[in-house]
């Protein structure tokens, strides 16, 4: 997700074994991603593009629920990539469901996709791994459709849970190259008022998480 080589391969070694037990383990705590999809309502026809897909949960599960939509994805671990491509033909999505290797910070759909725009953006869970986040946010703006929208789930600041579980959930969270995101609401507001966009945004589960949709104009 973040640029170069050396980010490349610590995603890699981070998830070379843990692919294959990534949605099994996740869905414990990475909570607000499924109502993050039920929300995402793309139009007919529609594209939708995940940043960070990872093992293709949430396509698949976004791919199910809106037939009339077609799904891309990037991730720049290889590792998570295999899982992915796996898991979508396996579910029968390989005509609706394209992923490639990509740098979240910096890449060109058109290139990978053949599609320059998309109606509906997603990213669960990935700017909390993204050293250079807001460039990531950038980025997604630049490739939104007109009226277009981006759809945050991640992280948030806890502050609504006891303060031990919150210096827990974080060191644990460290050891896997994962920060919160303190300042995503300050980023999203700012990001909105550039690009002239609307933003909603909320912090479900005592803020344990943070659910974010920036409209861009139409």
């Amino acid at each position: 997700m973040e640029v170069g080589p050396d980010a490349a391969g610590r995603m890699d070694r981070i998830y070379r074994h843990q692919r294959h037990i990534y949605d099994v383990t996740r869905r414990f705590f990475l909570l607000g991603r499924d109502a993050a999809l039920r929300e995402l309502q793309p139009p007919r026809p529609g594209a939708v593009l995940e940043i960070g897909c990872g093992t293709g949960r949430n396509l698949i599960a976004a791919a199910r629920r809106y037939p009339q939509a077609l799904f891309c994805g990037i991730d720049i671990s290889n590792e998570m990539l295999k899982s992915c491509r796996r898991s979508v033909a396996r579910a029968g999505l390989s005509a609706r469901i394209a992923v490639a290797y990509g740098d979240a910070t910096d890449f060109d759909p058109a290139r990978l996709f053949a599609r320059v725009r998309f109606e509906r953006i997603f990213i669960s869970y990935s700017l909390s791994m993204i050293p250079r986040w807001r460039e990531v946010l950038e980025q997604a703006m630049t490739k939104l459709a007109p009226g277009g929208e981006l759809h945050i789930v991640d992280f948030g600041g806890q502050s609504g849970l006891p303060r031990a579980f919150r210096a827990a959930l974080r060191r644990w969270l460290a050891l896997f190259h994962v920060s919160p995101r303190d300042d995503l609401e300050e980023a999203l507001k700012a990001l909105a008022a550039a690009h002239g966009a609307g933003l909603e945004l909320r912090r479900p589960f005592r803020d344990y998480a943070q659910l974010a949709v920036v409209k861009a104009r139409a």
